[in-house]
């Protein structure tokens, strides 16, 4: 039986796409691309905080909708940097 991991290789090299190399980065690159994504975790997770909170008191309904629309841009800010943050350490 193969893993979900395997699957997911062959469904890949199915599409044309190259088989990552498992040794291409380094234990000190894994560390920092771990770090990165912690960091981009706690930023999430104290922006959706910061919106529950200001949603619970917002009463007006554009009040609400604007609070969503900002909270919507800083949590795509967030992932766009920590992708980013990721592609520069993988392509060293």
């Amino acid at each position: 039986m193969k893993t979900a991991y395997e699957l997911a290789l062959e469904r890949m090299e199915s599409q044309g796409i190259e088989r990552p190399d498992a040794d291409s980065l380094t234990p000190e690159t894994r560390e920092k691309m771990a770090e990165v994504r912690s960091k981009a975790q706690a930023r999430l997770a104290e922006v959706e905080i910061f919106h529950r909170k200001a949603s619970s008191e917002a009463a007006d309904p554009l009040t609400r909708e604007r609070l969503e629309n900002e909270y919507r841009i800083d949590r795509s800010r967030i992932e766009e940097d920590r992708d980013q943050a990721l592609e520069r350490l993988r392509s060293g």
